[in-house]
């Protein structure tokens, strides 16, 4: 019987290696070793498992497949992540250190690389796409992989600031980020109340709509919350965040911000009426996105038809409520809201000049609120209180002030239990307002040790604190609704800061204060800040101001 090819070369590679060992120029087995494999290189025949010798397996690639090579996303993330490192390794303020990490961050990362001479086949669409979302999921869960295993974290990530880079460089790259990296203050506290362990729902009364720095902080906040769930191994619903806007054109500037979170696997789709429906409707069945930014109106009748499910929407966002409320569709609104199942983090924008907004936005916010404002105008940070200036002629008569004022909030608020803060000048007139207070047709139940005191009456409840202005800071002001302020301090600026403290987590509060003659200095920039916060200006605050 004939041999095989094999067999003579297996008879001839015997008969080669034992005239090796016998002649004088013998090599030793390491060498002999060497000259085999590089034969081996040549011929096409080299084994899949020699690569061992030169690369170790990792968590990424357990079995050695890639042999040490980097994937691609990893080469094109290093630029983007290498400055944002230094966030979470220094423990300085995370507002500053977003900002400075921020501006020096991602650079040519997302620039694609040429293809070589070897190129591989195109592999068809949709194996192509899966492979795309497998590596952006992959590069969400590098760059948020230091903190695997927490719930709270204590600094936006670095996959955050990859994000804010990725929106600067397509929507504002002439000023250098300095639009969006410039809201970092602001955009830090929305990521506290977005990220944290009991989300608290933010109210933005600083202008009528978001700008493009304020969106872009919000969809990256959504980014991160997301990148963070899965690699908690946490189902992510889709959508995830659901972003109302009252025209058209102010959805396409939202999808425009979003947009350059498609590479990053944020995929967004936007629903207005400048499109077909029957287009929508075949859309939304071959993508499943992770932000839907849509009008009211024809989100309501993608819905109706069953074209898709918002009942799992995490986050909310509310994009000019004071022109919903022109528009006359807030109805539209609550039903969206009323749409969605479980709790989501609700996020207001709009202008607090209509009464009628905070009746809505009290109503839409059912949760611990936060009051959030892009610039630092007192007007805006008091958004939604109500300030009135009562006169008193001497110091005498500020017991009885007080028990009318009181009085006249019990008749105001029926039926409710009332938490009110008195702020006095000092601690002993702090106890002496807690033990003379009688008020008629009410039985007062005194409490002297902790300065307090509660107010039964046939109308309502009234829990009473009384803090003098020493011990402030221990007193967390924004746990009450009313705050009623027996003698003004010396400066407005401390006024201010009183009255913005009240209204952080309240829509609807009430701020009263006792002006007396003592208080003429004061009498202009109180009559000033008044008239800012569109407030009425008393008769003779105008008087005390013109003389």
């Amino acid at each position: 019987m004939a041999k095989g090819d094999d067999a003579l070369a297996r008879k001839r590679n015997r008969v080669r290696r034992k005239r090796l060992r016998s002649s004088e120029n013998a090599v030793s087995a390491r060498v002999a070793a060497i000259i085999a494999s590089k034969r081996r290189r040549k011929s096409g025949k080299r084994r899949g498992c020699e690569g061992m010798c030169f690369s170790l397996p990792t968590p990424d690639d357990p079995f050695n497949e890639r042999h040490g090579k980097k994937r691609k996303v990893d080469d094109e993330s290093t630029d983007d992540t290498a400055a944002a490192t230094a966030t979470a390794k220094d423990g300085d303020d995370p507002k500053k250190k977003v900002g400075d990490t921020a501006a020096a961050g991602a650079k040519d990362g997302d620039n694609p690389k040429k293809k070589g001479a070897n190129t591989k086949k195109q592999q068809p669409l949709a194996k192509a796409g899966a492979e795309a979302k497998a590596k952006s999921k992959a590069f969400r869960e590098k760059a948020t992989g230091a903190e695997e295993g927490r719930v709270d974290f204590d600094r936006p990530s670095k996959f955050l600031v990859v994000c804010l880079n990725a929106i600067r460089d397509a929507v504002a790259p002439e000023d250098g980020g300095g639009s969006i990296h410039g809201a970092g203050d602001w955009g830090v506290e929305l990521w506290r109340c977005c990220s944290a362990h009991a989300p608290c729902d933010v109210l933005d009364a600083s202008g009528a709509s978001a700008t493009v720095a304020q969106t872009a902080w919000l969809v990256s906040t959504a980014c991160d919350i997301v990148a963070r769930k899965e690699r908690l191994g946490m189902v992510v619903s889709c959508p995830f965040l659901l972003y109302l806007v009252p025209s058209q054109e102010k959805a396409a500037q939202v999808r425009s911000i979003c947009k350059p979170l498609k590479p990053l696997g944020i995929h967004s789709v936007s629903l207005h009426p400048g499109a077909s429906i029957e287009h929508q409707i075949s859309g939304l069945k071959t993508c499943e996105p992770e932000f839907l930014i849509a009008t009211p109106e024809r989100l309501l009748e993608l819905v109706s038809l069953k074209a898709i499910d918002i009942s799992s929407v995490s986050i909310l966002v509310i994009d000019g409520l004071k022109c919903f409320v022109d528009h006359n569709v807030i109805d539209k609104i609550f039903s969206i809201r009323e749409a969605i199942s479980n709790n989501p983090q609700i996020t207001i924008f709009t202008d607090p000049s209509d009464k009628k907004v905070a009746t809505m936005a009290k109503s839409l916010l059912r949760g611990r609120i936060t009051k959030l404002s892009i610039n630092d105008s007192v007007s805006s940070r008091s958004a939604f209180i109500a300030q009135h200036v009562h006169f008193c002629p001497s110091e005498e008569l500020k017991t009885s002030k007080v028990k009318e004022i009181l009085e006249q909030i019990l008749q105001n608020h029926p039926k409710k239990t009332s938490k009110v803060l008195l702020v006095v000048a000092s601690d002993q007139k702090a106890r002496h307002m807690s033990s003379s207070l009688k008020l008629k047709n009410c039985t007062v139940i005194d409490d002297s040790h902790v300065s307090s005191f509660t107010i039964c009456s046939s109308v309502g409840l009234m829990n009473v604190i009384v803090k003098d202005r020493e011990n402030m800071v221990a007193t967390d002001i924004e746990e009450f609704e009313t705050v009623l302020v027996v003698d003004l301090p010396p400066s407005v600026d401390e006024y201010v800061e009183i009255l913005t403290g009240a209204a952080l987590h309240v829509i609807g509060g009430e701020v009263h204060s006792i002006f007396c003659n003592t208080d003429a200095s004061i009498a202009k920039p109180l009559a000033e800040l008044l008239a800012d916060c569109s407030q009425v200006v008393p008769e003779f605050l105008k008087n005390l101001e013109s003389s």
